[in-house]
Formats: C-alpha cells, sequence, structure tokens
C-alpha cells in the first residue's frame, strides 16, 4: 500500500505543470471530446509506466542493493532539482495533433512525451525501490490521471488557477524526502 500511495501523490505532484499537463491542455482545447482523450491518456500511461516499472523492478533485483541505495538516494535528489525547472509544450508538438484519431494521437504523443520524463524516470526509481510493479504502476497511472483529467476537462480554466510553481516545490520536497530516507535506508524493506 505505501509503494502505491506513493507513487500516486510523487506522481501526481511531479506532474503539475509537465509538458504532459500542457499536452493535456493543448488536446482538450483542440478537439473538445475529452473522453477520447482521457482514455488516451490511461492507454499510453500503462503502457510507458508499465515498461518503465519492469525495468525498474527488474534493476532493484539485479543491482547490488549498496550501489542501489546511493544510486536511487541521490536520482531522487536530483529528480526534486529537475522538478524545479518548469517545462514548456513545443509548438512543434501541437502539429502532430492534427494527425490521426483523437484516442490514437492522444496515445502516441502521450508515450512520446513520457519518453525520459521526470514521471517515467521517478516510475523506474519507484518501481526499484519498492519492487512491487504492480502497485507503483497503479500508482504512477492514477497520479498521472489526478493530475491530466482536470486539465482535459477543465481546459484554459484550470491552467490559469493551478499553482504550478508551488506544486512543483512540494513535488520537490517529496522527491528530496524520498532520496534522503533511501540514502538513509528508511522506509523499504528493499532496501537494507
Amino acid at each position: 500500500m505505501e509503494a502505491f500511495l506513493v507513487s500516486t501523490g510523487v506522481v501526481a505532484l511531479a506532474e503539475m505543470g509537465d509538458k504532459t499537463q500542457l499536452l493535456s491542455l493543448c488536446l482538450a482545447a483542440r478537439f473538445r471530446r475529452p473522453v477520447p482523450i482521457i482514455l488516451g491518456i490511461l492507454v499510453s500511461t500503462l503502457l510507458n509506466h508499465a515498461i518503465a516499472g519492469w525495468v525498474g523492478v527488474w534493476v532493484g533485483a539485479h543491482v547490488p542493493e549498496i550501489y542501489l541505495r546511493w544510486f536511487l538516494g541521490l536520482s531522487f535528489i536530483v529528480m526534486a532539482g529537475w522538478l524545479l525547472v518548469p517545462d514548456k509544450f513545443d509548438e512543434n508538438d501541437s502539429k502532430l495533433v492534427s494527425r490521426g484519431t483523437i484516442f490514437f494521437t492522444t496515445v502516441w504523443l502521450f508515450f512520446i512525451a513520457e519518453i525520459g520524463d521526470k514521471t517515467q524516470i521517478a516510475t523506474i526509481g519507484l518501481a526499484m525501490r519498492y519492487e512491487s510493479l504492480f502497485a507503483v504502476v497503479s500508482g504512477t497511472t492514477l497520479g498521472m490521471m489526478l493530475a491530466n483529467v482536470p486539465a482535459v476537462l477543465l481546459g484554459d480554466r484550470f491552467a490559469k488557477r493551478m499553482p504550478a510553481t508551488l506544486m512543483r516545490q512540494i513535488a520537490a520536497g517529496v522527491f528530496v524526502v524520498i532520496g534522503v530516507l533511501t540514502l538513509l535506508g528508511v522506509g523499504s524493506s528493499a532496501m537494507p
């Protein structure tokens, strides 16, 4: 349960102001059809985070725990710094939106946007830490949906009211705490 809850909270906070949340706003404004966009986000996130989670669990099972602890702890702390830098939606990305159906466009754009993104890297790290593929992928997917569904449903109104800077700062703080706890070996049976 801890892996699920931490994964949900970390990704929901990290996603605030992220490129994929901006992509959600763009898709909602362009198509004004929330159901296929939301379903596309769900399918893309499940695929992307399942792959990332699998990689994390595999690495967690095959890398000596002392190296894993230092790597993970420092990675979470570096991720905290990365979270403080706001993402921007590239105008070239919006040109791709007109190709294909709404659902498949959303799946494709989200999958590509998540490759190497903060939330994908976080999913790998969380899966390495907790070694629970289902709990981590379920949590990170729920976190993505909690951040992106309101963006799709409320469009520009949501973007104007969202305190993205505060959310990024909170997420960075959470990542620092997770990093320090990992370095100290606190909070997971996966770490000594």
